[in-house]
């Protein structure tokens, strides 16, 4: 058996002919090996950060197609709630104006009782109230003697010649018009007066004699 000798440190293998200098730089070099593992190690890294940075692309871009697919949904739905909210304005609209529309011949009846003075009693009172009723539900009565005719609102039931008027003018309204905010539901019925033939070009002529004159003789 060998004794080993305190304090003997075992020194790297120098080849022969090799300074004491060149022997200290072997020690202190790293092996190839160890060199080696350092650019694999930074590979590595490299690999996992381009893969982390694909992952977040793909992550973001699923993202960004949830979010449009969200908000295309949430706009369909705002649609919806509008279309929904049309019809229903609308149908109410509908029944209000055919529930009105029932009504009319009474309150025809109400407005002849009135001019002949036999709205009177209890039945004044619910006359009134029934005239109160559908004036809330946006009911409104119109056609006025001495308006011009319209035909878009009246319905002309006679016609005649007045030579007091320059256009053709409702000159009696024979059964009022109702109407529901723009829509109307029964036309005017009137009876119509247009000016008398050959006025209007009489008058011109008699304008056109007097200025050829020198203007009306003075009294």
């Amino acid at each position: 058996m060998t004794e080993e000798t305190p304090g003997f440190e075992e020194k790297p293998d120098v080849p022969s002919g090799a300074t004491s200098d060149d022997a200290a730089e072997a020690a202190e070099s790293p092996s190839v090996e160890e060199g080696a593992a350092a650019p694999a190690g930074d590979a590595n890294q490299t690999g996992q950060s381009i893969g982390l940075t694909a992952q977040l692309d793909q992550t973001r871009t699923a993202l960004a197609e949830r979010t449009a697919d969200l908000q295309r949904l949430q706009a369909e739905y705002q649609n919806y709630r509008r279309r929904v909210e049309r019809d229903r304005i609308a149908v109410k609209e509908v029944a209000i104006a055919n529930l009105l529309s029932e009504l009319l011949p009474v309150l025809d009846d109400i407005g002849r009782a009135r001019e002949h003075g036999e709205l009177v009693g209890g039945f004044k009172s619910v006359a009134e109230s029934l005239e109160t009723t559908v004036a809330k539900m946006g009911l409104q009565q119109f056609g006025k003697e001495g308006e011009p005719f319209d035909p878009t609102v009246h319905e002309a039931l006679m016609h005649s010649y007045a030579p007091d008027v320059t256009e053709t003018t409702c000159v009696a309204i024979l059964q009022p018009g109702y109407r529901i905010g723009e829509r109307t539901i029964r036309p005017a019925r009137v009876a119509v007066a247009e000016p008398q033939p050959g006025a209007a070009p009489a008058a011109k002529e008699e304008k056109s004699a007097d200025e050829e004159n020198g203007g009306p003789e003075e009294g």
